[in-house]
């Protein structure tokens, strides 16, 4: 089994539920107002973990208790955390999550402390990147940090899997270092500017971000699967209907998963199959690390 390195972000999920989400000025009433350990990143190396992978993360949380829970959480997991790096300036980030009956959320992020895993960071940490097989990125962090952990982990081989979320632009020059770059339909939207309300649509900016270098895109789809697109195919892979309760961190499921699987030797197909099974189960239950499946539930 191949080694992962997760760099990204931890944050404190305050989460609520609503019937709906509100219109701009509107005030409604929530409920069951929940603290959960989260994080795209953090979110993803407990996916990875809890499905047999060997994880290390990079990091940053603050000198507060929300840190030591989110850092806490991690090691029960089975993360390797020694170089997550400790603020004592900032506060652990936070993410205030509303989600509605439908169990779809509408998610603000106070980045707080993975604000400092900057550069310098990183630097003192490629002995990580070293030691590390696969690299598994989003964007909650510092997005020069982001393309530098791309840089660096492209000098020394190693395979890059890059979920761009939250949507932000990524140079051309970073995307050709990338081997699976995985957005969901609206960061496929912003990254290729082009509408992806059909599938058609999906596939046609699929091949805007190809023509710009991208060796392997796989886009998620919610419970329709997913689109694989490289140079020899594109193929839509079915994903499962179940009835959702709180999406939250779906996509970050799905990436951890996707992750381990490739570390297990599995072809890119079986892996992102292995991934949509672990997402669905996910969206299944509350919260975000907590709602993680654990291997024996993916037989």
């Amino acid at each position: 089994m191949k080694n992962v390195l997760v760099v990204g972000s931890l944050n404190l999920d305050l989460v609520c539920q609503v019937k709906y989400h509100p219109k701009t000025g509107e005030t409604i009433f929530g409920s069951d107002l929940k603290q959960y350990p989260g994080g795209k990143g953090a979110n993803q190396a407990v996916a990875a973990a809890s499905l047999g992978g060997r994880v290390q993360m990079l990091g940053s949380v603050g000198h507060d208790d929300s840190g030591k829970m989110l850092l806490e959480n991690l090691r029960s997991s089975g993360v390797e955390v020694k170089d997550i790096k400790v603020s004592r300036d900032v506060a652990t980030g936070t993410a205030l999550i509303s989600v509605n009956e439908e169990g779809d959320n509408s998610i603000i992020v106070i980045p707080g402390a993975n604000n400092t895993a900057d550069i310098s960071y990183i630097r003192q940490n490629t002995n990580v990147i070293d030691s590390s097989d696969i690299v598994l990125l989003q964007m909650e962090i510092p997005m020069e940090s982001v393309n530098y952990v791309v840089e660096e982990a492209y000098k020394r081989r190693k395979i890059i899997i890059v979920n761009p979320a939250p949507a932000q632009m990524i140079s051309d020059e970073v995307l050709e270092m990338i081997d699976y770059l995985t957005p969901n339909e609206s960061e496929l939207e912003l990254l290729s500017g082009r509408v992806c309300s059909t599938d058609e649509e999906v596939v046609s900016a699929a091949q805007v971000l190809r023509s710009k270098g991208v060796k392997n895109l796989i886009v998620t789809l919610g419970d329709k699967g997913a689109l694989f697109m490289n140079s020899n195919e594109t193929r839509f892979i079915n994903g499962h209907k179940v009835k959702a309760v709180d999406t939250t961190a779906a996509g970050d499921c799905f990436n951890g998963a996707f992750a381990v699987a490739l570390s297990e030797g599995k072809n890119v197909e079986d892996a992102i199959r292995f991934a949509n099974k672990a997402a669905s189960i996910s969206v299944t239950r509350v919260g975000a690390q907590s709602s993680m499946p654990l291997r024996e539930e993916l037989v």
